[in-house]
């Protein structure tokens, strides 16, 4: 990955630029779904940022949901396809295409018809894309507790 060229008419901030570098690379196929993105370092060296716009670039990929973050491992590229959506070679787990009384649904024994397996995918789609907000919001609750956990801590350790 070669430095991003440097033009005065672009009038993008640099953690935007920065983040369109990184998803051209993603999409295209450079950086393949569930490789490590480079460093934060190797992302400011690479563009000549600052430590945070390096680290918005990234929040701005992982809002998309192109990239997840696993804490004290780094950043990694999410599965999707040239969408930006789920993997369409997704196979849903066994537990998913049992019916609610742990029967098999028509799909799993190939009865059902197209407007089954499109209105499945649509409804695993769905899913999917709850589960991820779910997953974002408590990322984010769990960042807020260590937050706290830190600065009671901190207090604890200033007084006497």
């Amino acid at each position: 990955m070669s430095p991003a060229p440097e033009s005065k008419q672009d009038r993008r901030p640099p953690y935007q630029h920065a983040a369109d570098e990184l998803r051209r690379d993603i999409l295209q196929g450079r950086i393949k779904p569930g490789e490590q993105m480079p460093s934060i370092r190797e992302l400011q060296e690479r563009f000549g940022v600052a430590n945070m716009t390096a680290r918005a670039a990234l929040n701005v990929l992982r809002e998309e949901g192109l990239l997840y973050t696993i804490h004290g491992r780094g950043s990694f590229v999410a599965d999707h396809d040239a969408g930006g959506e789920f993997s369409v070679n997704y196979t849903a787990p066994a537990w998913y295409l049992a019916s609610k009384d742990g029967k098999p649904n028509q799909e799993q024994q190939g009865e059902g018809g197209p407007d089954d397996a499109e209105a499945a995918g649509a409804t695993l789609t769905e899913m999917l894309t709850a589960l991820r907000d779910e997953i974002r919001a408590l990322s984010a609750d769990h960042q807020e507790l260590r937050r706290e956990v830190e600065e009671l801590k901190a207090a604890q350790q200033s007084k006497p």
